[in-house]
């Protein structure tokens, strides 16, 4: 742990001792003032939440650039509670006597392990609204889609089960918001069941990139809209006209540079790829992979992240003629997982090795179809070069020139054949690559393919 991030987090728990301090007396008040009992205060809004102007903690930034009002900290805390001090709501646990059963307008779920309360939307509007119609009916604010709690993805009232009030939905703080309040970090999700994507980066620059002219503009496109977007949408006034994002498909035959190509876009906006793991997304049972694939889109919603689908024809591929209702199901799926694509406001990367296998409704709603091909033989010295490095140990004998106009290899694939030729001179005893080591390599990597030298 560094330095810095311990700063942090000492930082964030003198902001956050100060609001656990505050919400403890709001919550005792609440509940003083609900069954009238004695109360120093007429309102919980009569106690005054902390003033953490000039506190360096990451709490206090959020609050003050939000400039969030007392209903909006309160609701805040309630979700970071059951994180950083659960027993603060114990006092929610009490049962009704003459129901025998815990108060309905508490709210309140039970988790699988945490034998503390967790609370609910319905928690949140007991607090702030008590028995209070009106102040209920205001409250519901703090959870509509467009509330910064919403677009700034900080938390959540959960989906309820099918035909159940809205606010009995777990109140949910995210992982990403959890972090950033505690120990200052910046939150990376990591590979699950609920996330199945992994961020994907790289060491290699923008100079290490082989690509043709053609492909190098499409990609300035989308680097060009990335820095820009905010000038075309707003300033300009288009996004009257222009839905926010970017789709863009990337096809042409595998080791050609089209997940490297995403990881640089990526790194050179500043912004996180995650690649889809389309083998934890696609389900044999009906609405699996609508549901498997939306907790992706959710999480990523504000996130500014670019998805990353590879074989993406595994998942976007052709509609068929319905004949059955198993056609029927996979037409639907297909259908939501185009509009989901089109809904998201990021950037939006489908990369295939074959553009046939994409359906048409797909292709017309992307904003560039970038064709990977084979690289020349100029462009293959370019590659062995940058594969190779400076530091590479090569005898004499050793000809990049003839490699690169004889054996028509992708890029992936001299990476490959470098991997094996260092192998070999070091398992050999040797300290430098020979040509004979890079031409055993070439004639593995063609037998990959069904080719002979």
């Amino acid at each position: 742990m560094t330095e810095r991030m311990l700063v942090s987090m000492r930082a964030n728990a003198v902001s956050l001792e100060q609001e656990l301090d505050w919400f403890s007396r709001v919550l005792e008040s609440g509940f003083r003032l609900y069954f009238g009992q004695a109360c120093d205060h007429s309102s919980i809004r009569d106690i005054a939440p902390p003033a953490l102007a000039g506190q360096e903690s990451e709490y206090a930034r959020l609050v003050a650039m939000l400039n969030m009002s007392f209903d909006e900290r309160l609701v805040l805390m309630l979700a970071l509670v059951p994180h950083i001090r659960p027993q603060l709501l114990d006092t929610l646990l009490i049962s009704n006597k003459g129901l025998g059963r815990s108060f309905t307008e508490f709210g309140g779920w039970s988790g699988q392990h945490h034998g503390g309360f967790q609370p609910t939307g319905e928690t949140a509007a007991f607090l702030l609204a008590g028995s209070d119609l009106a102040q209920r009916f205001e409250m519901l604010r703090l959870f509509d889609p467009e509330h910064f709690f919403a677009t700034r993805g900080i938390l959540r009232v959960d989906h309820p089960a099918a035909g159940e009030p809205l606010l009995s939905g777990a109140l949910l703080l995210s992982a990403e918001y959890l972090t950033l309040l505690t120990s200052g970090a910046s939150h990376k999700p990591d590979f699950s069941i609920r996330f199945p994507a992994k961020r994907v980066t790289t060491l290699l620059q923008w100079e290490d990139l082989v690509l043709a002219p053609e492909v190098v503009e499409e990609v300035d496109n989308i680097r060009t809209w990335l820095q820009h977007e905010s000038t075309i949408m707003q300033e300009w006034g288009l996004g009257r006209s222009l839905k926010p994002g970017y789709r863009s498909l990337f096809y042409g035959p595998p080791g050609t540079g089209k997940t490297l190509t995403a990881s640089l876009i990526g790194a050179s906006a500043g912004l996180d790829v995650y690649r889809i793991d389309l083998s934890m997304v696609v389900s044999k049972y009906i609405g699996e992979t609508e549901k498997n694939l939306a907790q992706v889109f959710e999480q990523a919603q504000n996130k500014r992240w670019i998805l990353f689908f590879d074989e993406a024809d595994a998942l976007f591929g052709k509609r068929t003629q319905t004949t059955s209702a198993n056609d029927r199901y996979a037409n639907q799926e297909i259908s939501y997982l185009l509009q989901r694509v089109e809904d998201f406001p990021g950037v939006v990367i489908l990369a295939t090795n074959l553009k046939a296998n994409i359906d048409d409704a797909f292709a017309r709603r992307f904003q560039s179809l970038v064709y990977f091909a084979m690289p020349d033989s100029a462009e293959r010295l370019r590659l062995w070069r940058v594969a190779l490095g400076d530091a590479a140990r090569l005898t004499d004998d050793v000809d990049l020139e003839f490699l690169a106009e004889a054996f028509e290899l992708s890029g992936g694939a001299i990476t490959n054949v470098v991997r094996y030729a260092a192998i070999s001179a070091l398992r050999e005893g040797r300290q430098a690559i020979c040509q004979q080591d890079f031409l055993t390599g070439v004639t593995k990597e063609l037998r990959k393919e069904g080719k002979t030298v």
